[in-house]
């Protein structure tokens, strides 16, 4: 069997959404990904729990496995995008070096901060991970014995603690279309 690509097939966006734990990157990038369906555009999900279990497996949490994690993401994103198809990547990726790897190597990056205060990302959280970082039993948990770095200058902030999830996809559309 032949295959060939689409060469007028525009390249997909890649929206790299980064922030803490429980602060809403899954569920905006969920909702996000629907509204660009509903629209007839092509778009793929990319999450990093997902990722981990998928295509992860044997990486740890230390700063080479979160790299290695962030290039596999890349390297997906990169195939879909240039394919046409818009990925929205949710992806702690709480080093500035992994969001600017991503950068350099996806043509179409819109880099968006999931910013919520770690305050609610605790009180957020159903898996009790923070509580068990907090207690020592999770060493390098980020925002709490590892850091996030927040992004200097993405090309969007969204607020979750605030702003509602529809007004953020609209936020996030303009980018888009």
């Amino acid at each position: 069997m032949t295959h060939t690509l689409n060469k007028t097939a525009p390249a997909g966006f890649a929206y790299w959404l980064t922030g803490l734990s429980g602060s809403g990157k899954t569920t905006t990038a969920k909702a996000l990904a629907a509204e660009l369906a509903a629209r007839g555009h092509a778009v793929e999900c990319l999450d990093g729990d997902e990722l981990r279990r998928q295509v992860g497996t044997g990486l740890g949490f230390s700063r080479e496995d979160r790299m290695e994690n962030v290039r596999r993401a890349v390297f997906i994103s990169g195939l879909l995008n240039r394919n046409g198809i818009t990925t929205v990547v949710s992806l702690i990726s709480p080093y500035r070096e992994m969001r600017e790897y991503a950068r350099q190597n996806l043509p179409r990056f819109i880099e968006v901060f999931v910013d919520c205060p770690l305050e609610e990302c605790e009180r957020r959280d159903v898996k009790g991970l923070y509580a068990k970082a907090r207690n020592g039993e999770i060493p390098a948990f980020t925002g709490i014995s590892d850091p996030y770095e927040v992004p200097e200058n993405p090309e969007l902030v969204i607020r979750t603690n605030g702003d509602t999830l529809e007004l953020n996809v609209r936020r996030l559309l303009d980018f888009y279309v």
